[in-house]
């Protein structure tokens, strides 16, 4: 029988990624074909990622009023150009903008419209037009049509993300109950709860003050140190995960801990792709995004270590940069407006982030609906001008070099309205 089980290397980086709340999955191939030095980085930041906290609209007229409190300030945001700006968590990121290795798609959305974790995670990764459309991911389907070859793929977690699922094996190790569950836990039952007029904001103080306790806890006493039981590892580090007490700006207070953690995973999943028979392509999770209440400073930490991901992938792939192309994604946005706790409620349209050495010099990817009350997606959210699939069939043809017919009918079957966004490489 094959031995699917990762490496020592492997395992011990594994660890640190499920103490850090972030999934990790590879595939590869053994680098053969012409374009195997081309690298791909999916990163999903799972629960409706806010994109006007993102890539704020400073220019558009509509921002500031739809947003009220929760609003970035033009001062503190970090600018692309007359109309969009960074969040100031994304320092690293916008650093990459100035160099051109940074484009935004800002109105950005999967096909699906229930606004449902599960339905849009689901469109996201199968790339179907409809919920439930498919069992396998897009990501392995492309692995399939690349061709014959030695393929190797890699999951954090009992079994491997839809994503990644299908007819390329895919080995999968998990590290017992961390931090992920924990995690998603607070996301269903604000989906739940959020409809009653008294669990609702009860649900949503609790989760604020919880968050200052964990701050408060967190800054008196070192995380814990991953523990291996039973051959199976036990981490949790709530440096990563506890919301820190915010400097102005949405900022988040400083967890120089927490940031280097975060880098630390970038660069050490950037040296597994180095290798000459790592994984051409690698997916990660980022859990956190679900911010209906006190959103400021939720979203500011999880941007963070966003940023910090990013910013080691990049750094520790050094000459190889030029070669791969990033997008981190989520599976719907959020609305336009605030709600009562702080927060904001699934939405529709986001913004998706797309860097790397390999990315043309550019402006915003799509157009831009502006926020006025009548473009409003049912007078609510940010009204979608592009198809996800379209980004991701642009990145598989134009970067990847997977054939033009077999991304249409075999990775994205019966996606014809999704035009792919061409001339991104």
């Amino acid at each position: 029988m094959t031995d699917r089980s990762p490496s020592p290397s492997r395992r011990s980086f594994l660890a640190a990624a499920a103490s850090l709340g972030v999934a990790v999955s590879f595939v590869g191939r053994q680098a053969h074909a012409a374009d195997s030095a081309k690298k791909l980085v999916v990163v999903v930041c799972r629960g409706g990622m806010d994109g006007l906290s993102v890539a704020p609209p400073i220019g558009d007229p509509g921002y500031a009023a739809l947003r009220g409190a929760i609003a970035i300030k033009p001062e503190e945001a970090l600018k692309l150009d007359d109309t969009f700006a960074l969040h100031p968590s994304l320092t690293s990121v916008h650093a990459l903008a100035r160099q051109g290795q940074t484009r935004i798609a800002p109105a950005i959305a999967t096909p699906d419209r229930a606004r449902s974790h599960f339905e849009a995670q689901d469109v996201l990764e199968t790339g179907e037009a409809k919920v439930y459309g498919a069992d396998s991911g897009w990501l392995n389907r492309t692995l399939e049509v690349m061709g014959p070859g030695k393929t190797e793929a890699l999951s954090v977690g009992t079994t491997a993300p839809l994503i990644l699922r299908g007819k390329v094996q895919a080995a999968s190790w998990s590290p017992g109950k961390g931090v992920d569950e924990a995690a998603r836990l607070p996301t269903l039952l604000q989906d739940l709860y959020k409809g009653d007029p008294l669990l609702g904001p009860a649900f949503a103080r609790g989760l604020e003050t919880e968050a200052m306790a964990q701050a408060a806890m967190t800054a008196l006493a070192p995380p814990p140190a991953p523990a291996a039981q039973s051959g199976m590892m036990m981490a949790s580090t709530p440096a990563m995960n506890a919301p820190r007490m915010n400097q102005p700006g949405g900022r988040p207070a400083d967890n120089h801990q927490g940031r280097e953690a975060a880098r630390k995973l970038g660069s050490t999943l950037a040296g597994f792709m180095r290798q000459a028979d790592g994984p051409q392509i690698a997916a990660l999770s980022l859990d956190g995004f679900d911010t209906h209440a006190g959103q400021v400073g939720q979203i500011a930490t999880r941007l963070t270590y966003l940023d910090a991901v990013l910013d080691g992938l990049h750094e520790g792939l050094g000459p190889e940069w030029k070669n791969t192309v990033v997008v981190a994604v989520t599976e719907f946005g959020r609305t336009a407006r605030a709600n009562g706790t702080g927060g904001t409620d699934h939405g529709t349209g986001s913004t998706a982030l797309v860097l790397g050495g390999a990315l043309k010099r550019g402006g915003i990817i799509g157009d831009w609906p502006t926020l006025s009350e009548t473009a409003l997606f049912e007078n609510r959210d940010v009204a979608p001008t592009l198809d996800m699939r379209g980004l991701f069939k642009g990145v598989l043809i134009d970067h990847l070099g997977v054939d033009r017919a077999d991304v249409e009918k075999k990775v994205f079957a019966d996606s014809a309205g999704a035009k792919a966004v061409t001339g991104l490489v």
